[in-house]
């Protein structure tokens, strides 16, 4: 049974974790990153993978693809910028669009028909239809319409999964959640927005369960479409709920400045509900059990 895999992203927090489950669940890794993408998350499991420097060749790719001859690819790449400035526009059509139209095109060529995708909660802004918060969340929307023309026109099986707030040991990301135990230790005060804006925070691990879920789904013989699906936790917390847990949990306290920072000009308030969750899948480690992690 062909259990290659490809992974983009898996220089980032969340596509690094997966790489390391898919490893621990027997299959074959090949990861495909930028040229100058740091691979310090990936260390310890260089030995075990294949690594594609992508450099926006697409000829390469395709040639990669004839040679590793994956069954499924786990589209994880993108660049996330919350408010972009004009000058970052170019960067993210050639993150969220040109490089996955690339991906597409090599699947198309060398007869790969199956894809998970990554999408965002924040192209439903206030649970709308369609609503992106922010130019990043309107390219992951686009990249979907792209992938439509594949599953119609090209006969590709598609799952897109529509991440909410990830968290997990050793995350380097600058998030707050991962930083909450330097600043209590420091005592400092933290200017925060009044805290009112909803998380759904799912740990890192049932993250890359639901990928697997997700690839399950797409081997079943019954599967023939695109469909999108949440990856969600059971509960919703504001921001001052989540800090609560965390003192609750670590025994620590911050001192924090409620309303010392204004919200964004599209802060999230209230989350989407728009796809079912991912069947076969429920997360296992809710908020407490994963902040115990961290100590």
């Amino acid at each position: 049974m062909n259990k290659n895999i490809v992974v983009t992203g898996a220089s980032g927090f969340v596509g690094s974790n997966l790489v390391k489950f898919l490893l621990n669940n027997d299959f074959q890794v090949f990861v495909i990153v930028r040229e100058e993408s740091n691979l310090i998350n990936l260390e310890g499991l260089i030995n075990e993978i294949k690594v594609f420097r992508y450099d926006n060749n697409l000829e390469r790719l395709i040639d990669y693809f004839k040679k590793i001859k994956p069954k499924c690819v786990f589209h994880l790449a993108s660049n996330f910028i919350a408010e972009h400035e004009f000058k970052q526009i170019d960067s993210l059509v050639r993150s969220n669009i040109t490089f996955g139209l690339h991906l597409l095109e090599a699947m198309k060529e060398t007869g790969v028909k199956e894809l998970i995708n990554t999408g965002t909660s924040w192209q439903y802004f206030e649970n709308n239809e369609y609503n992106p918060v922010c130019l990043y969340a309107a390219t992951k929307q686009a990249f979907e319409a792209l992938i439509e023309y594949y599953v119609k026109a090209e006969g590709f099986k598609s799952i897109t999964l529509s991440l909410f707030d990830t968290y997990g040991e050793n995350d380097r990301r600058p998030k707050l959640i991962n930083l909450l135990n330097k600043f209590a230790d420091d005592g400092n005060e933290i200017n925060l927005s009044p805290g009112e804006q909803i998380l759904n925070l799912v740990h890192v691990l049932d993250v890359c369960r639901a990928y697997v879920c997700a690839y399950r789904l797409l081997e079943d013989q019954n599967f023939h479409t695109s469909k999108s699906y949440s990856v969600k936790n059971f509960q919703n917390y504001n921001l001052r709920e989540v800090i609560e847990v965390f003192e609750n949990v670590s025994g620590k306290k911050l001192n924090i400045n409620w309303g010392g920072r204004v919200y964004r000009k599209r802060e999230v308030m209230k989350l989407s509900n728009k796809f079912d969750v991912l069947p076969n899948w429920t997360p296992k480690i809710n908020l407490e059990q994963g902040l115990l992690r961290f100590n």
